[in-house]
């Protein structure tokens, strides 16, 4: 795809995380409502991407829409979505289906034409669990006599945490475990980074070139590499820096950016691959475990006009000059990050098939901390 034009022309939705990524709790994430305005006009469509079941597809728009971001309930795309559509490919129109969870998943299980009840004892053919504040003991009384008895069961997602403004929460995860404790039996995800979750995204935006845009590894990225899906890690919500940098190969992106504003540059300003270890100013390379980070001389390359001249940083803590705010383009920080991830990247796959030695963690911290790359101050989510 064209390395010159902005991420907005070269793919054609824009499959959306929520959390962390366009809000975090009541407020929008700073500057997405801008970027995701100018996504629109730049002719790219949206898709809104959630693992959280609670809320029916109406009442996400109602939210994105009161803080700035323009969004309909035909673009919203839940896990509860993705669940209903499971169970209504193994079901019978007007079957009953035990819900562990709230109205996100009744809604979602009638528009299939299937009956949501909420006991065991009113003939369900089928278990749903997904997310709500509102799941206590007896819903989960409910859902473990029905598990039991085997029945299928189906889990919109198994995140361990919810995000809320007081901070971290029980998830559904958290909740299918006790589930999981009870019965001894596993249930089929549906949501990220299961490819159900991204296969429901697709057939509702009518995807052609999608691009998932997330900020978490083992579950935006994770399912968008499970899917065959380009990927941009935004670093607003739970991915730190270093958790890029060691990354996997299943947990790595295609792109990494600041925020949302990324979605204007060109791939080649955003592009994260192992063995591209020379970004910009910016030069990495992994010696005997050790990441080196250096930033070439103000005279080896053109004037930067930053007054920033020849900076060595490695894990021994040498000084230099980076960080990962900005406005979004590819600014130093984000240059060092992306050689950083060359590097390491090329170093653990080189170490996986015997030809050389991975970068040590503790290196890898004390590069990135030299380098001053460093995310914004803890965030609630």
């Amino acid at each position: 795809m064209g390395a010159v034009q902005p991420l907005t022309q070269t793919y054609d939705v824009a499959l959306l995380d929520l959390d962390g990524v366009v809000y975090v709790g009541a407020h929008a994430v700073p500057h997405a409502p801008d970027a995701l305005q100018l996504a629109r006009t730049a002719g790219m469509r949206l898709a809104f991407v959630t693992n959280n079941a609670s809320r029916p597809p109406e009442r996400v728009a109602a939210h994105l829409t009161e803080i700035g971001v323009e969004a309909r309930p035909d673009e919203v795309v839940t896990s509860a979505q993705a669940a209903a559509r499971l169970l209504a490919e193994q079901l019978p129109s007007g079957s009953k289906v035990l819900v562990v969870g709230g109205e996100g998943l009744e809604v979602a299980l009638r528009e299939q034409g299937l009956i949501p009840v909420s006991s065991a004892d009113d003939g369900p053919v089928a278990v749903v669990q997904g997310f709500s504040p509102q799941v206590g003991w007896p819903m989960l009384a409910e859902g473990t006599y029905a598990v039991a008895s085997g029945l299928p069961w189906v889990a919109t997602n198994t995140d361990p945490v919810v995000p809320t403004a007081r901070g971290r929460a029980p998830g559904n995860g958290t909740l299918v475990n006790a589930i999981r404790m009870a019965t001894g039996r596993e249930p089929v995800v549906a949501g990220k980074p299961e490819p159900p979750m991204h296969r429901e995204a697709m057939l509702r935006s009518r995807a052609e070139r999608p691009l998932v845009v997330g900020d978490r590894l083992d579950t935006d990225i994770e399912g968008a590499n499970a899917s065959g899906a380009d990927s941009l890690l935004v670093l607003t919500g739970v991915t730190d820096p270093i958790d890029l940098v060691l990354a996997p190969p299943r947990l790595r992106p295609t792109y990494v950016g600041l925020d949302l504003r990324a979605l204007r540059l060109p791939a080649e300003a955003l592009s994260v691959r192992a063995g591209e270890s020379k970004v910009g100013d910016w030069h990495a390379v992994v010696d005997g475990g050790t990441l080196r980070l250096t930033r070439v001389t103000a005279d080896e390359v053109r004037p930067r006009g930053d007054g920033v001249g020849g900076d060595g940083v490695s894990g021994d803590g040498a000084g230099g000059r980076g960080g990962v705010e900005g406005d979004g383009a590819g600014d130093g920080g984000l240059d060092a990050l992306r050689a950083a991830c060359g590097a390491v990247w090329a170093a653990a796959d080189a170490a996986e098939s015997g030809n050389g030695t991975a970068a040590e963690p503790a290196s890898v911290q004390a590069a990135l901390e030299a380098a001053r790359i460093t995310r914004a101050p803890a965030r609630p989510y």
